[in-house]
């Protein structure tokens, strides 16, 4: 019968998977297990920043968990990395933090925050790094380009793009330049300190939709300034993707699977908050939907690999 046809290719494409991952488990060395294990060697480190973290979401780790979370970073177990690791089977030291940039990867953030490289060692045996929206200042970049209006600033002439604009050079598109830099550099020291481990650099997703006019308030853009906007967000995740395939390394993209899933969407179905998020979640940052939607891509390109 039919159903019993669909039914048995979701098995069989349920196995395939399985296999997939235990094949890359068994290759790279990752020990399968409870992701509580007592033997956290070797594991899953999670690198990067509140994309990876994810504040306002529900059960924030503190510092009673092992190892120890600074309750500045506000790391959650809603977050992908968590999700990822149970769905392997692995245990995870997730040392993503709010805030951090490219520079909190090699040197500590704050009191208690120690530099999230020093979690990698011989035994890490899957890398996931998360990493360049805070060298942007995105939340400035909200803050200064936020419209009033919906047909854009009372200011006549102004716009985002003149506003980020010096003699002529175009500052945030040299500020995503220098962290694919930034970025190059750290997938080196990656390397060098777990040299066994599968690294994937993880793209962020879309927070505004891919064409159209948006959703002012919700995003307060106007949709000239939602255009450029759209345009930073997908230089970064180009450079972020072109560091990646230059280390050697797996880039997961985040922007094509999440394009239905903007902040301009229902919360049901939105991945990234609005400015006004719903409770218990973050503004313009990735709701437990869309941390559980970043964690099945994650899991679908170690799979694939």
């Amino acid at each position: 019968m039919p159903g019993r046809r669909v039914r048995h290719r979701c098995l069989t494409l349920g196995a395939t998977l399985v296999t997939a991952v235990t094949a890359l488990l068994a290759t790279s060395g990752i020990a399968t297990g409870t992701a509580g294990a007592s033997s956290r060697s070797p594991f899953y480190v999670a690198l990067g920043d509140s994309y990876t973290s994810g504040p306002g979401l529900s059960a924030q780790l503190g510092p009673r968990t092992n190892p120890p979370a600074p309750a500045a970073c506000q790391r959650s177990s809603d977050n992908y990395p968590t999700i990822v690791a149970k769905s392997l089977g692995v245990a995870v030291d997730d040392v993503s933090c709010l805030g951090a940039s490219t520079r909190d990867l090699d040197a500590s953030q704050g009191s208690g925050i120690p530099a999230q490289l020093s979690a990698l060692g011989p035994s890490t045996s899957l890398v996931s790094l998360g990493i360049g929206g805070n060298d942007l200042g995105f939340s400035s970049v909200v803050a200064n380009c936020a419209a009033v209006t919906p047909w854009g600033a009372t200011k006549v002439g102004w716009s985002c793009r003149s506003h980020y604009t010096v003699n002529g050079v175009d500052e945030l598109v040299s500020m995503v330049h220098q962290v694919g830099d930034r970025v190059a550099a750290l997938l080196t020291d990656v390397r060098s300190l777990a040299p066994q481990a599968r690294v994937f650099v993880v793209g962020y997703p879309d927070i505004v939709p891919a064409n159209g006019r948006g959703c002012w308030p919700m995003l307060p853009f106007s949709s000239p300034d939602l255009d450029y906007v759209r345009g930073i967000e997908a230089d970064l995740n180009d450079t972020l993707s072109h560091d990646a395939s230059a280390a050697g390394d797996g880039y997961v993209n985040m922007a094509t699977p999440s394009a239905a899933h903007n902040a301009c969407t229902s919360a049901t179905t939105r991945w990234v908050e609005p400015i006004v998020p719903s409770p218990g979640t973050f503004p313009l940052h990735p709701s437990a939907v869309g941390m559980a939607g970043m964690a099945r891509v994650l899991e679908g390109a170690i799979a694939s690999t």
